[in-house]
């Protein structure tokens, strides 16, 4: 069975108004402090958070902005054994947060308009310098699932057969419905505002690892992308790590729909390499026909129709993605996660993604929060969701002086 792991990306808010606070750097400064003085024991716990995936032992990084902070899981083989890893990734971010008066909570973007704080690191000032408004704005919180492969051509081989499925994944966690204190219409404006980077979406059909290496040579030599971490394909090869990245997902408000979606991913991947040593070719999808149906996905969530990955034509979103998992059955079935699959996306059938919890908790209080539209409500609301299942959270002081001087 193939090891996976993933990681989140996590907003950092003010529990009282809802808006995020560029408090990334204080709360990693903290949170090593802390780790520093810890006894020998504690501390080798703390390691436990590591992952392959990520060089930081804490367990917690930095990113683009400073209003989030992202978490990594180590390699796991099972859903039983990833699920209490993104709990605990979840709760060790929001223990630092505490300790500055803030909270963490699993938005895919903020419902708050604001003015968002690059984190002070070289490259990331390069960025901002080379893409403007792009960077400027780019306050995202993206979900991003690692599969172990054996090989490069194994790897190359399984982003050609997954390409023409990603979407649906994207219709599935979609948990981005507000922008800039707007209602945008979209069920994942996340992916809207993360497409605007030149390498992002869906890539063509690469046939083998040289020729995805010389794609990627070609657009580092453009000289357009700072460097190969700029390549932001919907799934690409892991450049530290022998995994295939699938990035399409929202973070999930639910720690439940991240893990389900990590195992609908690593059944991606196994299925596609089996269909490669089967001698399966990869579906010929125009990339403009996944791009139309990433758009869509994005657009609608699980509320209207989606690409059927199989057509491309309309189809009730709700049948795309039951049709997804049957085509994962066998893989999901010997790897006892049939069931589990079935039930975790009738689950979200039943209650909607994240964008429609969102959507429900802004209308109900919308009448009797008449500053903010409700949306004070949904990150308070998106705050009790995040830390569900977690435990031991520790009392702390009120807020200090540095969440008031950090807020906009």
């Amino acid at each position: 069975m193939r090891t996976f792991g993933v990681e989140e990306e996590l907003l950092i808010v003010d529990p009282e108004s809802g808006q995020p606070l560029a408090l990334a750097d204080a709360l990693l400064a903290g949170h090593r402090m802390a780790a520093d003085d810890a006894p020998e024991e504690p501390r080798a716990q703390k390691t436990r958070h590591k992952t392959a995936n990520d060089d930081d032992e804490m367990g917690l990084s930095a990113e683009l902005k400073l209003e989030q902070i992202e978490t990594q899981t180590r390699p796991c083989l099972e859903y039983s054994e990833l699920l209490p890893q993104i709990r605990a990734g979840r709760l060790l971010a929001d223990q630092a947060a505490r300790k500055f008066g803030a909270r963490v909570a699993a938005l895919a973007t903020s419902p708050f308009g604001l003015a968002s704080h690059t984190t002070p690191d070289p490259r990331y000032a390069r960025m901002l310098e080379r893409f403007g408004l792009t960077a400027q704005e780019q306050l995202t919180c993206g979900f991003h699932v690692h599969t172990s492969i054996e090989s490069e051509d194994e790897g190359v081989a399984v982003l050609d057969r997954i390409r023409d499925k990603l979407a649906v994944l994207t219709a599935l966690s979609a948990n981005s419905p507000f922008w800039m204190g707007m209602h945008t219409g979209f069920a994942s404006y996340r992916t809207q505002a993360w497409n605007r980077w030149p390498t992002s979406g869906p890539s063509a059909i690469f046939g083998t690892y040289s020729q995805y290496r010389r794609v990627v040579t070609r657009l580092l030599d453009s000289g357009v992308m700072l460097d190969e971490g700029m390549i932001y394909f919907d799934a690409r090869l892991s450049r530290n790590h022998p995994t295939v990245e699938v990035r399409v997902a929202d973070v999930c408000l639910r720690a439940e729909d991240a893990a389900l979606i990590a195992v609908l991913v690593r059944a991606l991947v196994e299925t596609a390499s089996r269909e490669w040593r089967e001698g399966v070719e990869p579906a010929p999808v125009p990339t403009v026909l996944l791009r139309m149906a990433a758009w869509q996905a994005s657009s609608s969530g699980l509320g209207g129709e989606l690409l059927d990955f199989g057509t491309f034509r309309p189809a009730p979103a709700v049948d795309v993605v039951r049709a997804l998992v049957d085509y994962l059955a066998p893989v999901l079935a010997e790897q006892g996660e049939l069931s589990l699959a079935r039930q975790g996306v009738e689950d979200i059938i039943s209650r909607g993604t994240g964008s429609a919890e969102q959507r429900r908790v802004r209308d109900a209080a919308a009448e009797a929060a008449p500053d903010d539209g409700g949306l004070g409500a949904v990150v308070a609301h998106a705050v009790g969701v995040t830390m569900r299942g977690t435990s031991g959270l520790a009392e702390v002081d009120d807020a200090p002086d540095l969440l008031r001087v950090r807020q906009v």
